[in-house]
């Protein structure tokens, strides 16, 4: 019996750590589920919370890109609008010029029309008169057509020579102005208004070890360089050499004289730096001056104000595709003088409007928009006549010329630059020229070889004697000239040389 009791006793011990172990594991799985509950709730709290930063972020990304978007657009609807504002004044233009060349027509028209009716009203007369005669007179008929055919021409040569006197002096009155016109106009066309500006100089050093001594412990002396002067020194594996960088011309010459000095000199410090690029400045003022001064003198400019001079005097330091500023000026102001004293223009307003036609190249770097708005908004400050104004500011189209010294001055720019050796022009750009034309030339029927000589302002052609004859070398020039006028772009002009030779050889045995 106690053995049934001590089982039964075990059964209810058993029983018992059973249930109270299902309840313990049954009550930890409830508190791990609540706090995997919790958990989830945060990261889902947190990933909402990073996507609405998401989208907040993607939002801030589409309106900046369309922002951009439409300051593209902006900029581009302003040049397009700039464009065809020139395109309208250049029509205007041609409207004038097409209305005057009818005007002129029917002027001639009429002219023809009343030439007509008086030769048909001296017919009349001649009939008349023959009748006439024939009746009063015992004449023979050629004995009459005789004497009425005489009276006639002596009546119709007065009246002609009337006419004529009348046609050749208002065509002598209208010719001039009307040559004068289309002969500047056509000379306008071969304007170019492309600019480089050259923005970098080069100071060579004696060896490499000096580069550790501009730039100085820690950078120092470099540092107190491009302080005292405005530019920056580039400093690079290029051997025995330093760069100096600026939009500023000016500037850069201070630079390049300090740098120099202080290079010869071997004491660089920021004290020692200071004191050098003090004095190169007062140098390269003084430069200024003196070359402003001497360009005024030259063309004969009087009462200029001493800010322009000064200004003109920067130019010496400017350069525009290879070509000197300066000396680009004054080359313009005395070919605008020649051509206006030819055509009988204002030959002392043409000058002066030549030399400050490129005024703005000194200001470029200081102030945005082009050099001829620039020049002209800075004649005009200065005190400047308008004619004067309207020119510098027409020399590239940014306005419409108003005088006959705006087109020269135009002109005059546009031989400077591109006379031969005046601009640099790219390698590539002119062998692809030369090539082009000897192409153009070996094409003709005949041609046994050809040459561009003379920097590709002359062609010279070798025919075969025996398929080009002296008459057919006549034809072959004019036509290999017309061809290149039509097909290609070039400034100035190409002479066309095509040479024949027939060779006989034989030996004395």
């Amino acid at each position: 019996m106690s053995q049934v009791i001590t089982v039964i006793a075990f059964v209810a011990v058993g029983a018992a750590a059973f249930i109270v172990g299902y309840l313990f594991r049954h009550y930890t799985t409830r508190t791990k589920t609540r706090e995997i509950g919790v958990e989830a709730e945060t990261l889902l709290a947190q990933a909402r919370t990073r996507l609405k930063e998401a989208e907040l972020e993607a939002k801030a990304a589409a309106l900046r890109i369309r922002d951009e978007v439409e300051r593209e657009l902006q900029r581009r609807r302003a040049e397009q609008e700039r464009q065809e504002r020139r395109l309208q004044q250049r029509r205007d233009s041609l409207e004038s010029m097409t209305d005057a060349l009818e005007e002129r027509t029917r002027r001639l028209d009429s002219q023809e029309k009343q030439l007509e009716v008086r030769a048909n009203d001296l017919e009349q007369l001649r009939l008349k008169e023959l009748e006439e005669l024939e009746r009063i007179s015992n004449l023979s008929m050629d004995q009459a057509r005789e004497l009425l055919l005489k009276r006639v021409e002596e009546g119709a040569r007065q009246d002609m020579a009337k006419v004529l006197r009348r046609i050749e002096a208002e065509a002598k009155e209208e010719g001039e102005a009307k040559a004068r016109e289309i002969v500047t106009l056509a000379i306008q066309r071969i304007a170019s208004d492309q600019v480089a500006e050259t923005t970098v100089s080069s100071v060579p050093l004696p060896s490499d070890e000096m580069k550790g001594r501009i730039i100085g412990r820690g950078g120092r002396n470099i540092r107190a360089i491009e302080s005292a002067t405005g530019v920056d020194l580039l400093i690079d594996d290029t051997p025995e050499a330093v760069i100096l960088s600026s939009f500023d011309p000016v500037r850069r010459e201070v630079a390049r004289l300090a740098l120099g000095r202080l290079i010869v000199d071997g004491r660089i410090h920021p004290a020692r730096i200071e004191n050098v690029v003090k004095k190169a400045r007062q140098e390269v003022e003084a430069i200024v001056e003196e070359e402003g001064q001497r360009a005024v003198y030259e063309v004969g400019i009087r009462g200029l104000r001493p800010e322009l001079v000064r200004l003109l005097g920067q130019l010496k330091y400017r350069t525009s595709y290879g070509q000197n500023v300066l000396m680009h000026s004054l080359e313009t102001a005395h070919l605008a003088g020649i051509m206006a004293a030819e055509v009988g223009a204002n030959v002392a307003l043409a000058k002066e409007a030549g030399l400050l036609h490129d005024i703005g190249k000194a200001l470029t770097h200081e102030i945005e928009g082009p050099h001829a708005a620039i020049g002209a908004d800075l004649a005009k400050k200065h005190g400047i006549a308008d004619n004067i104004i309207n020119a510098i500011a027409a020399h590239h189209a940014e306005a419409e010329p108003q005088s006959i010294e705006a087109v020269l001055v135009q002109a005059a720019d546009a031989v400077s630059g591109a006379r031969p050796g005046a601009r640099r022009e790219a390698l590539e750009s002119y062998i692809k020229r030369v090539e082009s034309l000897e192409n153009l030339a070996d094409a003709f029927p005949g041609v046994e070889k050809s040459y561009a000589i003379q920097a590709g302002r002359e062609i010279r052609i070798i025919v075969k004697p025996q398929d080009v004859d002296d008459l057919g070398i006549l034809n072959l020039s004019r036509d290999i000239a017309k061809k290149i006028e039509e097909s290609l772009e070039y400034p100035g002009q190409i002479k066309v040389t095509v040479v024949r030779e027939t060779r006989a050889v034989d030996y004395a045995k």
